[in-house]
């Protein structure tokens, strides 16, 4: 009988930890001495994580509890910072002093030292853009916009280092846009889909946003609640860096590449606005993004934007309804002869490789990778007749993609892969670094 208790007690306890878990954990950055873990709890809760080196359990450290509250939407980060470069660590969670149990692996890595002693290892990351997460209260009516959420299950099976969210990451609805209480409610109900669990354990990641997870559709710099969205966005999101007070705008290093997250809302005038300077990223933003690409030595200069760059049809949302700014943007690029630009867009629900020649230099390239759960849409017929459309790269259904970089130090080679829900390939293609320069 004491026996049973003991056993019925132990299982309350931990049932009541799982419980109190309402999403994750999930992996932000990682560096070679620290590794951001975020996780939600379901109320307010005592939060911390254990980790080890992997194959060395008898040595385990732990980050600093964190309590949760209602004020920031019960998030928790936590900085495991007692670690080693180049390392793999397991990690556990514990919520009111009792670990919680999950059901798949918890791991992170720390990036590797190779300066100065090897060539600069592979790696792999994921990217995907446009994740709706159907929720039936609130949606339209008809049929679920938001399907095929075992596309998690396949970016967890080809093993990235870490997953790039390119912007439409969640969907505001009309109930959410115009109050705190909706932007944390979608958040919320986003990240806890039961699905993506497993990729947010053990797949580091970073995002920006596009208009959907910014405000209502097509939203600009006029939308009375962007304080309140980036609040949000910093809440849920692990990057490792905010250059400006306003906006998502960031960047970070994995191993010799270089990736600049951009925000293409926060000071992006009205799409319907005739008069005055039209700008997509502002002044601010492009400048800063021009010197940190002139001052980077990265083979891969990775530049992360919601919106297509390079197609140059004047359709939806693309850069070129912004004429002046995006030639100001490639103009640059030429002049300051910047090697190794490449860029990778979202937004268009359907995946596509743009070219744009450029005479003297190299081409500049614009992946799209779209959508993640949302529905596909097929684009325009003018623009497949674009001269800088890739032939056989249209991809009209769910995907999601990933890149992997490879090679010696001084010939990186990039391969991209698209792949559909199920992790079957659509198309490749490969990039060497001496192609851009």
């Amino acid at each position: 009988m004491k026996k049973f208790s003991f056993l019925t007690a132990f299982m309350v306890l931990s049932l009541s930890a799982y419980c109190q878990l309402q999403s994750g954990p999930m992996l932000g950055y990682s560096d070679m001495r620290e590794v951001l873990i975020w996780a939600q709890t379901v109320k307010p809760a005592r939060v911390k994580v254990q980790y080890w080196e992997q194959g060395a359990p008898a040595r385990k450290f732990s980050t600093e509890e964190v309590l949760t509250s209602a004020k920031t939407a019960h998030t928790a980060k936590l900085v495991a910072d007692r670690l080693l470069p180049g390392k793999r660590y397991d990690y556990e969670v514990f919520i009111d002093g009792r670990k919680a149990p999950v059901s798949y692996p918890l791991t992170f890595q720390s990036q590797p030292l190779w300066q100065w002693r090897t060539d600069p290892p592979a790696f792999r990351f994921a990217l995907g853009s446009c994740t709706y997460i159907s929720e039936e209260q609130f949606d339209r009516p008809g049929r679920a916009y938001g399907e095929g959420y075992e596309i998690f299950d396949a970016i967890v099976r080809q093993k990235p280092d870490f997953m790039l969210w390119t912007g439409d990451n969640m969907y505001l609805r009309e109930p959410d846009w115009n109050s705190r209480s909706g932007v944390l409610h979608r958040y919320t109900h986003t990240r806890s889909v039961k699905q993506m669990q497993p990729l947010l354990g053990s797949v580091h990641h970073y995002a920006t946003w596009d208009d959907h997870d910014f405000g209502p559709n097509d939203s600009d710099r006029s939308y009375w609640l962007k304080p309140v969205t980036l609040e949000a966005f910093k809440l849920f999101w692990g990057n490792p860096n905010y250059i400006f007070d306003e906006g998502c705008t960031g960047t970070f290093f994995w191993n010799d590449c270089q990736f600049f997250l951009m925000d293409d809302r926060t000071w992006r005038s009205p799409n319907e606005a005739r008069t005055g300077d039209r700008e997509y990223l502002g002044k601010r933003q492009l400048n800063w993004l021009i010197d940190a690409l002139t001052g980077s030595s990265a083979p891969f200069k990775f530049v992360v934007i919601g919106g297509q760059v390079v197609n140059p049809s004047a359709i939806f949302e693309n850069y070129a309804n912004y004429a002046d700014e995006r030639n100001q943007l490639i103009r640059s690029i030429t002049e300051a002869r910047i090697p190794g630009v490449l860029f990778i867009t979202g937004d268009r629900h359907h995946t596509i490789l743009h070219r744009m020649e450029r005479p003297g230099t190299y081409p500049l390239y614009d992946v799209t990778i779209s959508p993640l759960t949302s529905g596909p849409a097929k684009p325009q017929e003018a623009e497949l007749k674009q001269p800088t459309v890739v032939d056989g790269t249209l991809v009209t259904e769910r995907n999601f993609a990933t890149m992997e970089v490879s090679g010696p130090a001084k010939d990186r080679v990039l391969k991209i892969r698209v792949f559909d829900t199920k992790g079957g390939e659509k198309w490749n293609r490969e990039i060497r670094a001496a192609e851009l320069k």
